[in-house]
């Protein structure tokens, strides 16, 4: 398991097709987001490591961890911090063998019995959601809620970080049932001052 601390706030860049994921990333860590995550649907490998090594050279101007969603490869051939991988990417347990102990690994469940069976295998925290419902991915099953989002919180000893429709309005209730922060995407992305967006999240959390 990684000494690292991880952030309260994860802004994931959006990977709807015209986005500015870079411009978006580094409006969000001036504004003092703690955790970007890389994720890009449909680039290629070269085009994924080119805009990470862009996205981890900013994290680290700005103290921020940089993590990249699905890809433990990319994410140690650009020198981030950490993967956050999906139910259907590398298991948890091989990303931990192939990446070292100092590696955050993030892993994603919907229930308490997946949450810990993927602590077990080494995971540092759990993205669990959709928290509500969203519209930046497609194929999602029904939303959580916040009581479900409390109900995997309570039963691992890892951070728990809502995802999925999350608005700024939504996170004292996420923290209330037992989240320990918040993703999100369309809530910075789409606001018309990124910057601001991500200053009223932190300052929710």
């Amino acid at each position: 398991m990684t000494t690292l601390t991880i952030g309260r706030l994860h802004v994931l860049t959006d990977a709807r097709a015209g986005r500015d994921a870079l411009h978006t990333a580094t409006l969000a860590l001036q504004a003092g987001a703690p955790v970007i995550q890389l994720r890009v649907k449909g680039a290629t490998d070269r085009e994924l490591y080119d805009l990470g090594v862009r996205l981890m050279a900013a994290c680290t101007e700005h103290g921020a961890l940089c993590l990249v969603n699905d890809r433990v490869d990319i994410a140690l051939a650009i020198g981030a911090h950490g993967t956050h991988l999906g139910a259907d990417d590398l298991p948890v347990a091989a990303a931990r063998r192939v990446a070292g102990p100092e590696h955050i690994i993030g892993g994603t469940a919907r229930d308490p019995a997946r949450a810990a069976q993927l602590v077990a295998e080494g995971a540092d925290y759990l993205g669990v959601g959709p928290a509500y419902t969203t519209s930046t991915k497609d194929g999602l099953p029904d939303p959580l809620g916040p009581a479900g989002v409390g109900a995997v919180a309570r039963a691992v000893p890892v951070p728990v970080i809502a995802i999925g429709g999350v608005t700024a309005e939504r996170v004292g209730e996420l923290v209330a049932a037992g989240a320990y922060g918040v993703a999100v995407v369309s809530a910075v992305s789409d606001a018309p001052d990124p910057a601001l967006a991500t200053r009223r999240l932190l300052a929710e959390l």
